[in-house]
């Protein structure tokens, strides 16, 4: 890493992209890399730890007392850029290219079958509270950033603040559509409309969830 991209990040940051590119390192040779004082180390390797992003192993040296090595685990896997929606974005281009736009369509559709099947059972017998309280926290679970805002008992805003496919929505809209389906079929007896869309430039992905009338 340049020294321009050091400077970019914090002291932090900077740590796990040691970790990342150099694998497990000791206090002190962190504190070679990072040119700052023992004790800031161990305070930052302390936060780390906390917040289950580092973890330590004992290693034995060639001389000595063993010595405490520091290394990433699976929960840092987030702060690293990983471009899955390239790789996803050329797929369907080449499903589209070989076997037209319906083929992509079904795929989609495919995936909103799947996803209806592994919730639908644990929706039955809610009320509309339930399964709307139910649908954010499955959306959450997925890497939405669900916010739910109770309107009155027969109506709610759900708001979806982040789209984990939104590259992939933003060319292939049929993917919204059916995620809106997919609410509709989940929610039973409520009207859902969406009124803003990340994929389609908006702020956020917004659902009006409300109460049929009988």
């Amino acid at each position: 890493m340049s020294n321009l991209e050091q400077g970019q990040l914090s002291t932090r940051d900077y740590i796990l992209h040691l970790l990342k590119t150099k694998g497990a390192m000791s206090t002190k040779e962190l504190t070679d890399e990072l040119g700052i004082t023992v004790m800031a180390v161990r305070r930052h390797i302390q936060s780390l730890e906390r917040d289950k992003l580092i973890d330590s192993k004992m290693v034995r040296q060639s001389m000595g007392r063993p010595t405490a090595v520091y290394c990433l685990t699976e929960h840092v896997e987030d702060f690293f850029p990983r471009k899955y929606h390239i790789l996803t974005l050329e797929l369907l281009d080449e499903l589209e290219e070989h076997f037209g736009a319906s083929a992509v369509e079904q795929l989609f559709e495919g995936r909103k079958d799947k996803l209806l099947k592994k919730y639908d059972a644990s929706m039955q017998g809610k009320d509309l509270a339930e399964r709307v309280s139910m649908l954010a926290d499955i959306q959450n679970e997925n890497g939405y950033m669900v916010e739910l805002e109770k309107i009155n008992d027969e109506q709610y805003l759900l708001k979806e603040h982040n789209c984990p496919i939104e590259q992939v929505a933003t060319k292939y809209q049929h993917a919204c559509r059916c995620e809106l389906k997919l609410f509709e079929s989940l929610l039973g007896d409520a009207e859902v409309t969406r009124t803003d869309c990340l994929a389609k430039g908006g702020q956020r992905c917004t659902y009006s969830i409300k109460k049929k009338k009988k």
